[in-house]
């Protein structure tokens, strides 16, 4: 077992549950083509208002989503209070571009952390720094407005520091109304010369957000609220968050190992994109779950809902099939972490390790058919069997036949006899009793 780096949020139940889902619903629903849509097509304000004036989620029933959610086997759940088009669901009293003020004329975040709340998820707030619809923040080179002939001009009229102090008001107003909020997921800082951004290039980072600042109220809010990575002030956070990619290792910082958290989309966007095709099949969703806990991490997967207020069928499907391994796997998932160092997986497998249980899981991406080895775990399993029906996968040491087909046994190598033909569970999972 590896020991984390110390943070000061509470992180403890986190690295128990491992499964979350991550929610990217606003304005862009609408137009249905991604969430950034107002910066990627440079759409004015005022022309992006059309979808404020339209947005009427009339089918909205976050029960749904969070039985959804909840069947799927997550154990909590992030939503976009706010994105970077800065929409706010909530009836913020520091704005009228919100929810109650659109055809809907409610809010819409208030029922939905208590639809989740029912479903015992814990609850996460997605807030952005960035805040492309707020006269006050300044037009820098990501912003909607980057190429407007009055940029300068425009931004003289701004002031950074106003805006500055709505964005610290909100959060505010996201801690002190909403109960107990176990994860604050802010997005993002920008600064020139970072993520390959030339040094000319104009950007924002913790200064532009009083970082330092918003740290320190959060934590008298909500001391043992989990932060994320993205103030860009070190120090700060609790979770680091690799982004739409599987690491290849157990994520470090300095040299340490951290606390982490992958997020992934279910297709290529995070919001509702009506024709994007390359949705990952419930296999390939299973794996990156397994994987991501294989080395300790935990993994935040995200639906965008429609513009109507419903998850799409592709989602519904996607969650579905990720429940039903997750019915009789989920002891493979839920408290484990990745497996001391001295037992190795096979090719194509992977392996995680519950501490509190002494279980080990393999994983098993390919079928091996009829014999598997288990290097370093020769003497050292009491029973054998699948995780999904609980029947019996006999296991022992290497006969005298097979120690010239096998290498490098000085490891210990522990045959593991299979059925010739493969079960049929999307990645079969054999739980061993250590010793």
């Amino acid at each position: 077992m590896l020991e984390t780096m110390k943070t000061d949020g509470n992180t403890k139940w986190f690295v128990k549950d491992r499964f979350g889902l991550f929610i990217h619903w606003g304005l862009y629903a609408l137009p249905a083509r991604h969430e950034w849509v107002m910066q990627q097509e440079e759409i004015m304000p005022d022309v992006y208002e059309k979808y404020f004036k339209h947005f009427d989620p009339d089918l909205y029933d976050p029960k749904v989503w969070a039985q959804a959610a909840s069947g799927a086997g997550m154990k909590y759940f992030v939503i976009t209070t706010k994105h970077h088009e800065g929409f706010c669901l909530w009836d913020s009293k520091l704005t009228d571009y919100k929810a109650p003020n659109t055809p809907y004329g409610k809010d819409l975040l208030t029922p939905m952390v208590e639809a989740f709340r029912e479903q015992n998820m814990k609850v996460g707030f997605y807030h952005s720094l960035i805040d492309w619809h707020h006269p006050d923040f300044t037009i820098d080179d990501l912003h909607a407005q980057r190429n407007h002939p009055d940029r300068a001009k425009m931004n003289e009229k701004r002031d950074q520091k106003r805006y500055i102090e709505y964005l610290h008001g909100q959060v505010r107003e996201l801690l002190t109304q909403f109960g107990k909020v176990d994860i604050m997921w802010f997005d993002f800082s920008y600064m020139p010369g970072t993520a390959g951004r030339p040094e000319s290039w104009i950007g924002k980072g913790c200064k532009d957000w009083d970082s330092a600042g918003l740290y320190k109220m959060i934590r008298e809010l909500m001391p043992e609220v989990i932060l994320d990575d993205r103030l860009d002030l070190d120090g700060t956070w609790d979770i680091k968050t690799p982004e739409q990619f599987q690491p290849r290792q157990w994520v470090h910082f300095n040299g340490q190992p951290v606390v982490w958290e992958g997020c992934q989309t279910l297709s290529g966007s995070w919001g509702y994109h009506r024709d994007e095709n390359t949705w990952k099949s419930v296999d390939q969703l299973v794996q990156m779950l397994i994987d991501t806990v294989s080395k300790g991490g935990n993994l935040l997967l995200n639906v965008g809902p429609t513009g109507r207020g419903e998850f799409d069928h592709r989602a519904l499907n996607c969650l579905e099939g990720l429940g039903k391994w997750m019915k009789y796997n989920s002891r493979s998932i839920y408290g484990c972490t990745q497996a001391p160092a001295e037992f190795k997986a096979p090719e194509d497998c992977r392996l995680t390790y519950n501490p509190d249980t002494n279980r080990m899981y393999v994983h098993l991406f390919n079928w091996p058919c009829q014999h598997m080895y288990l290097d370093g775990f020769a003497g050292k399993v009491e029973y054998a069997q699948f995780l999904h029906d609980a029947s019996e996968v006999k296991c022992k040491g290497l006969e005298e036949w097979q120690q010239d087909f096998v290498q490098d046994n000085d490891q210990g190598a522990l045959s593991i006899n299979l059925p010739v033909i493969k079960t049929n569970v999307t990645v079969p999972v054999i739980e061993l009793f250590l010793k």
